[in-house]
């Protein structure tokens, strides 16, 4: 690697750190386990076995049961009624009873309609499980290892599946409301299965824990079917470390994290490109609501993802390769296709900033709609990929949003615990949206997002449909028909600095701490209060002053200089109002941009004859400023390592202490610093008079401010720039008096003391 190409590359990396702390700030951890490996991939996805349960679970209270099942259909009524007489007598009372009790691959267990507590579960440990030694997880709970998890299944678990083999567990009822397995907030996870390959989980509700609802650790093989989860402080549903997978018919809401999170789904596309023979995890017919995030999942690898629906959560569904310690990272090979994605606009950070959710959980309100948001999230946003590789999204419903429809940023290696330098700018690449309907509804209603892209410009071979609507950048890559085609392709090492100081501000979130960055307006910042804002006018007052200044000290009488200034004025100005929220996706930045750009290069223009090497640095700065608007506007600029806006800003840098220094320097003696059609009287704009300058002497004729030649016999000599002083009386005016050092001194008599700013007689002017 060339030692160019390694400056840019760290360059890059310490840049790219900012957009990677979207996903890091402190507090806000997701989720941590042990040290855990994919399954080999020759498992299968289950099927379901429709005969008679092995097992039964049932409470005895027959009245209450009779209640519940008084609305089914009559053939369902009679079969739970059945299966009561007989659970009366050989069944369990708590699943995690029956689960005991299964011995062997294959066994299924009925739940009859009931509520579920499993109170045996729900003690604290005591004895040798109150004292296990294990690390801690940054949100405080112990990491066990499998062994661990087995010598004390209820430390976290309210009901523990621990290698067992294709075991099949289902609620009777006519709906997944008949049968609750309630957490009451007493435990991490309500059921767990870990490496239980084949588990099949059907017609539940799972609810109310302190992470998460259903979860499933390395199984090579689930079935989630027709399940409700619910009121968790983290996930709704969590599988993690598996193949063959399939979510189906589920539900999930009020999760301060996400509804659906297939986190590190087996990396089995790892190397491919679009094309790939099977995806680990399916997900289809589900439904996810009001929660911090309808889906996620870091490294979400090969999840193939359709015909579902992700609505009202503060995000539709996002993946990422923000966090170490999961395998499979960075994310690759998501495939999203046909799903309602849309009006993600909640925001629950208010809910953190009143105090909420410093409560204890059973007090928070969780089953009233309070939602406590767990990471820094930007509400209404439709889809968010941050740091993935190979996604496609396509001939999905994204409309409603108040943000973006899609959020594309990057996230380097080192923040995932990889430091080769090889692999900090490997993602986001090959993501591509395409074929989409965006800004309206199934119906073709129109429900416009603000923007349809927001990318922080970072990555290779990203593209999106032609037809978007308001983008930022105003023109990223265009998709081709082919996967794998892109139109005006851009391979950037680091994104946009804007957008980068954004996310290192919104990342600084504590739901713990109850802290809520200032400045962002992922919490509420608008106007003057948003960090893009209070950027953008401090470099416009900077700007403005430093300019203004140069022009009144130096250039006040060049009339293009003027016109160059209000200009630039004019871009400063709108370049603070192009950075507001409503008008970021319009034309203005990219206007106010082209104005700044023009200040600089016809003050650069102006600058030449004078001062030559700080005019070229103006009129380079001028020319990368008209770059970046065409950058931004028109075309991104394609086989640049990073975008015009950061050389501008370094040059930028350069410029303005360059001008301080130029406009504070000691004006020339004898003249105004700039004429009246960019000429110079008096000596060269912006610096003092030196030893063999040329200065307009009178009728503008240049003379020399020293030379040889005998000094003066006596008096005063006269310096350079002043006229003779006629004497009394008639007579023509005196010709020009010889500049010190070009003759003889007068003979005698006092000569005139000179005026610095004496001007030549006009033409016709008689004798004083």
């Amino acid at each position: 690697m060339s030692r160019t190409r390694r400056f840019v590359l760290a360059l890059s990396v310490v840049l790219a750190a900012l957009a990677a702390t979207l996903f890091t700030a402190p507090g806000a951890q997701a989720h941590e386990e042990r040290p855990v490996t994919f399954p080999d991939g020759s498992g299968s996805v289950p099927k379901l076995r429709t005969g008679e349960p092995d097992l039964l679970v049932c409470k005895t209270d027959r009245a209450d049961f009779a209640r519940r099942i008084s609305g089914f259909p009559a053939a369902l009524k009679a079969r739970n009624l059945a299966l009561f007489e007989r659970c009366a007598t050989s069944g369990h009372r708590h699943l995690q009873q029956a689960v005991d009790a299964v011995d062997r691959p294959g066994l299924t267990i009925a739940i009859l309609p009931g509520l579920y507590e499993e109170e045996p579960s729900q003690p604290p440990p005591t004895g040798a499980c109150a004292r296990l030694k294990a690390p801690n997880s940054a949100l405080g709970y112990q990491i066990l290892s499998y062994e661990q998890q087995r010598q004390c299944p209820h430390n976290q678990n309210l009901v523990a599946i621990l290698g067992k083999k294709d075991l099949q567990i289902e609620g009777t009822g006519a709906s997944r409301l008949d049968v609750v397995i309630d957490a009451t907030y007493q435990k991490l996870n309500a059921i767990r299965a870990d490496g239980s390959d084949g588990v099949y989980f059907r017609n539940f509700t799972a609810q109310r824990t302190t992470f998460n609802s259903l979860y499933v650790l390395a199984a090579d093989g689930f079935v989630i079917d027709d399940v409700l989860t619910r009121w968790n402080d983290e996930y709704g549903f969590l599988t993690f470390a598996s193949d063959h997978g399939l979510y189906k018919n589920c539900e999930s809401y009020g999760n301060g994290d996400s509804g659906l999170y297939p986190g590190s789904a087996s990396n089995i596309n790892d190397g491919r490109g679009y094309d790939v023979p099977r995806h680990s995890i399916e997900i289809t017919g589900c439904r996810s609501h009001h929660n911090m995030v309808g889906y996620s999942g870091t490294a979400g690898d090969s999840v193939w993802v359709h015909d579902n629906e992700f609505d009202h959560n503060m995000g539709g569904a996002s993946m990422d390769s923000a966090f170490p310690g999961h395998p499979g990272l960075p994310q690759n090979h998501a495939r999203f296709e046909r799903n309602l994605i849309h009006d993600n606009n909640q925001n629950y950070y208010p809910y953190v900033a009143d105090g909420t959710c410093a409560r204890p959980p059973v007090e928070r309100g969780y089953e009233r709609g309070v939602v406590c948001p767990q990471i820094s999230m930007p509400p209404g946003t439709g889809i968010i990929t941050a740091g993935g590789n190979w996604n496609l999204y396509e001939d999905n419903w994204v409309y409603g949003h108040q943000r973006t429809a899609f959020y594309l940023n990057a996230v380097p290696a080192f923040i995932r615990g990889e430091s080769a330098w090889g692999k900090q700018t490997d993602t986001s690449h090959h993501n591509r949206y395409a074929g989409n309907h965006l800004g309206v509804d199934r119906s073709g209603a129109s429900r416009p997002n603000r923007t349809d892209v927001w990318w922080d410009g970072q990555g290779g071979g990203n593209c999106w449909q032609a037809d978007a609507g308001a983008t930022t950048p105003g023109a990223p890559p265009e998709c081709g028909a082919r996967r794998g085609d892109v139109s005006g392709a851009a391979d950037r090492l680091v994104g946009e600095p804007v957008k980068l100081a954004q996310l290192l501000v919104c990342a600084d979130y504590d739901v713990q701490a109850r802290r809520l960055p200032a400045g962002c307006d992922w919490y509420g910042a608008r106007g003057l209060q948003r960090v893009e804002t209070q950027l953008a006018l401090g470099s416009a007052l900077v700007l403005a002053l430093t300019g203004g200044a140069l022009w009144w000290r130096r250039l006040r009488g060049n009339r293009l200089a003027g016109t160059a200034t209000l200009l630039g004025l004019a871009g400063l100005a709108l370049d603070v109002a192009g950075s507001t929220l409503a008008l970021t996706p319009t034309a203005v930045p990219a206007v106010a941009l082209l104005l700044t750009g023009v200040w600089w290069t016809l003050l650069g223009l102006t600058l030449r004859p004078v001062r030559p090497a700080f005019a070229l640095t103006t009129v380079i700065l001028g020319a990368l400023t008209l770059l970046d608007a065409f950058d931004k506007a028109v075309l991104m600029i394609p086989g640049t390592p990073v975008s015009p806006a950061w050389l501008r800003l370094l040059l930028g840098v350069v410029w303005v202490l360059w001008a301080v220094v130029a406009t504070g320097a000691r004006p020339p003696a004898g003249g105004s610093a700039g004429g009246s059609t960019g000429g110079t009287a008096g000596g060269p704009v912006g610096k003092p008079a030196e030893p063999g300058d040329a200065v307009a002497g009178p009728g503008g004729a240049p003379t020399s401010t020293s030379g040889p030649g005998p000094a003066p016999a006596s008096g005063p000599v006269p310096t350079s720039g002043s006229g003779p002083i006629p004497a009394p009386g008639p007579g023509p005016a005196p010709g020009p008096i010889p500049a010190p050092g070009s003759g003889p001194a007068p003979a005698s008599g006092p000569v005139p003391p000179q005026v610095s700013d004496a001007r030549p007689p006009h033409h016709g002017e008689g004798p004083a």
